[in-house]
């Protein structure tokens, strides 16, 4: 089996620079685009929770410091950034300084970040639009709101700051599509989560925890210079497969169950998103074994249907019906066809979509609809399809054998002309591969 490759600290000073001039080329004469660095988030205390960049800032600076604000006209570039201190630099890491910004991107200026206030004014004034995510930050929101206000109160100088705001929409649309260095990373995130997704499925047995699975799996990751996951494992035995966003992970694996663990390593700052589900014996029952074929056939349908020009939401579309015919036949759903979809009472069994974009965040940027309709697959974009069954454990009008089973199968899947791509394809999920697994 190829391992994945290690994660390494070298700086790409040249693919940042082309994706913030990427954006220049977007601006007009009068607009200037500001995106702020993350800061670290308080756990409890004085105690902080892991820092992680921002995504977006991070896919145009590459850099990890916190409370950076980068700034991007037409014309120039520059950043404001945490200065040297030798005093601080002792407690909390090496700070990369603005000068060494400034080289490493190629900006036109930099400046520590206490500068900011006094700069901000000569950043803003002239320009009639700010680009800006606005709704992420109420503080920094009434900040900049403040700022262009006491602008427009200089008209009589002849002077003025921003009168509209407008959410960066561009920079989402350079995210959506992946480049081949995107993909590679994608790759490496999705060989890394392999290792973690076989090695519990192997490993799991009547007695264990969910927790010694999520710490499994975090021990591959980590492994190979991951972050962890990049997002909460959700590792789910019994009936607990039927919460969708299950994350305590505190419940103990019994002989004749199913787990549902969906998790994806985060490598270089992107993700993957898998889901697999898997006996905690070595046999899937009967009843486990019928719904799960219907949601791998499902499954593999809806990949199938991921090519160019395929509207996104047909993918959902399709992948519903389908399910929903199945339903009807085995007696869970009564009425037509028509009326179950038209009515909704499907979601009674399948409540979500069947899948997202996925990139940087494991539910990543970009528009699902354009003026109104739902918007067509192109080459480069990477997707999940994840449909899924789940029968409440409280129903009492399902079969006993049915009830608490809940089935999600996902992949990660690049958009390829007519043939999509399946990046996790080497995780099992044929029952067969499975069960082999747990001999």
């Amino acid at each position: 089996m190829k391992l994945p490759e290690k994660k390494t600290k070298d700086y790409n000073g040249k693919l940042y620079r082309s994706r913030i001039t990427n954006i220049q080329k977007k601006l007009k004469k009068g607009e200037v685009f500001l995106l702020f660095a993350a800061s670290h988030k308080i756990r409890n205390r004085d105690v902080e929770y892991k820092f992680r960049q921002n995504s977006d800032f991070y896919y145009l600076t590459g850099i990890t410091e916190e409370d950076s604000i980068l700034v991007i006209t037409s014309e120039v570039a520059g950043m404001f950034c945490l200065p040297k201190d030798k005093e601080k630099e002792i407690w909390t890491g090496i700070r990369l300084g603005k000068e060494k910004i400034k080289s490493m991107l190629g900006l036109n200026f930099s400046y520590d970040l206490s500068d900011w206030d006094k700069e901000k004014p000569a950043i803003l004034i002239g320009n009639h639009t700010l680009y800006y995510f606005f709704g992420e930050n109420p503080d920094r929101d009434r900040e900049l709101i403040t700022e262009c206000r006491n602008l427009s109160e200089r008209a009589r100088e002849g002077k003025f700051g921003p009168h509209r705001i407008e959410h960066p929409n561009f920079l989402h649309e350079e995210r959506l599509t992946k480049s081949k260095e995107e993909i590679s990373l994608l790759k490496n995130a999705a060989e890394i989560t392999k290792l973690g997704h076989t090695r519990i499925m192997r490993e799991s047995k009547p007695g264990m925890y969910e927790y010694e699975l999520e710490a499994l799996l975090d021990q591959e990751y980590l492994k190979y210079g991951s972050i962890g996951g990049g997002y909460g494992h959700i590792v789910a035995a019994g009936k607990n497969a039927c919460i969708l966003h299950y994350v305590s992970n505190d419940d103990i694996l019994k002989d004749g169950d199913l787990v549902l663990v969906d998790s994806g390593a985060e490598w270089n700052y992107y993700t993957a998103d898998v889901t697999r589900v898997f006996p905690v014996g070595k046999k899937f029952t009967e009843a486990q074994r019928t719904v799960y074929e219907l949601v791998l056939f499902a499954q593999k349908n809806a990949i199938r249907n991921s090519v160019v020009g395929t509207p996104f939401n047909e993918v959902h579309e399709k992948t519903v019906r389908f399910l929903a015919d199945c339903l009807r036949e085995m007696g869970f759903l009564k009425g037509s066809l028509d009326e179950i979809i038209e009515k909704g009472t499907y979601r009674r069994f399948y409540m979500h979509r069947t899948g997202h974009y996925l990139g940087m965040d494991v539910h990543d940027v970009g528009r699902y609809f354009l003026e109104g309709k739902s918007r067509p697959l192109k080459d480069g974009q990477v997707v999940t399809v994840e449909p899924g069954l789940y029968f409440d454990p409280a129903d009492d009008s399902i079969p006993k054998e049915f009830r608490g089973i809940g089935i999600r199968i996902e992949d990660d899947i690049l958009i390829h002309g007519k043939s999509p791509i399946n990046l996790t394809e080497s995780i099992p999920k044929e029952i067969s591969d499975i069960e082999a697994l747990k001999v």
